[in-house]
């Protein structure tokens, strides 16, 4: 007797429908099916379908099983726990890689997959770690460094000039702390010059599929290296006409030249800032609502500040 297929690939009848062309949230009510078959409680199948809706809203409900890589995978793991908006603990954390782990071995178990896309990620042990952030010195080095890169313009004759962006960006971030998400969505009209004397950036940042904002204001060499961005770059609605893959490549390229020990990235920008504010007496509510944080959030980010304070003050003595 034949098996009748599927009506549509994305849309799988049975396991056996799977393939690489099946959109990842048409696998979702045979997935829950394989943990019930497994003896998943219902508190843990409901867990691991949340997780992977979460999955489905980053990198979209119709993409096709075959395109999930262990990168796409890294990234929403890094945009969950850093970009989302929204606190992530430890905990759910874990039992989220969990998830990948479970989903993608039983996608391999039928064939769908030729390779485990998350087999490689690693979970993670013990409380989390404070992260890097850069010392003043490393700061004025970074700086340094930025003004090292070059421009080259002109077709014909290819003349060499410095290049803003890079220290454009770097300052941005010291003083604002926004994330990368936040940094790609900034366009011009972002950009408060009602008042010379006080020229503001306005942040938008989304939380549960709502837009919210804040105001950041700049200082006067902020906004003096964006007159220069924007002179030699012409954007014409992003304020980056670039992805923010390479806003991270530019970071890092500073951190290399700077010869700072550590990854120089977004999330080492967003806690130096924060770090620098605390340490200048700056409250912390100020702080808070600076980095766009609900009072929840707050709570262990504040606590991680503080514990980077004393680091910092007893290194210096």
């Amino acid at each position: 007797m034949t098996r009748q297929l599927a009506l549509f690939s994305q849309q799988p009848i049975s396991i056996d429908d799977i393939n690489g062309a099946t959109s990842l949230a048409a696998t979702f009510d045979l997935f829950a099916e394989h943990l019930r078959a497994n003896g998943k409680s219902q508190h843990t199948v409901k867990a691991f379908l949340g997780d992977m809706r979460l999955l489905a809203q980053y990198a979209g409900g119709e993409l096709p099983l075959g395109q999930l890589r262990n990168a796409r995978l890294v990234d929403f793991l890094e945009w969950m726990e850093h970009e989302r908006g929204l606190p992530c603990s430890r905990k759910t954390y874990a039992r989220r890689v969990t998830t990948l782990k479970v989903y993608c071995k039983w996608l391999c178990d039928l064939n769908a997959l030729a390779d485990d896309p998350a087999q490689s990620i690693r979970q993670r042990s013990g409380p989390a770690p404070l992260s890097d952030v850069l010392t003043d010195a490393q700061v004025g080095d970074c700086i340094a460094a930025a003004r090292q890169s070059a421009q080259t313009v002109g077709a014909a004759h290819r003349v060499c000039r410095q290049d803003a962006r890079p220290e454009f960006l770097f300052r941005l971030l010291l003083q604002t702390g926004i994330k990368k998400a936040e940094c790609g969505r900034l366009t011009l009209s972002d950009i408060d010059r009602s008042n010379p004397e006080n020229v503001l950036v306005f942040i938008r940042h989304k939380a549960r599929n709502v837009y919210k904002g804040r105001r950041i204001d700049l200082n006067a060499d902020t906004v003096q290296l964006l007159d220069r961005y924007l002179g030699q770059y012409q954007p014409e609605d992003l304020l980056f006409n670039c992805t923010t893959r390479n806003l991270e490549y530019i970071l890092t390229d500073i951190g290399a030249r700077a010869q700072v020990p550590f990854k120089l990235s977004f999330e080492v920008m967003r806690w130096t800032m924060a770090l620098r504010e605390y340490l200048a007496g700056v409250e912390e509510e100020h702080i808070r609502q600076k980095l766009g944080l609900s009072r929840q959030s707050w709570y262990e980010t504040g606590a991680k500040i503080r514990r980077l304070a004393a680091q910092s003050q007893a290194s210096a003595h």
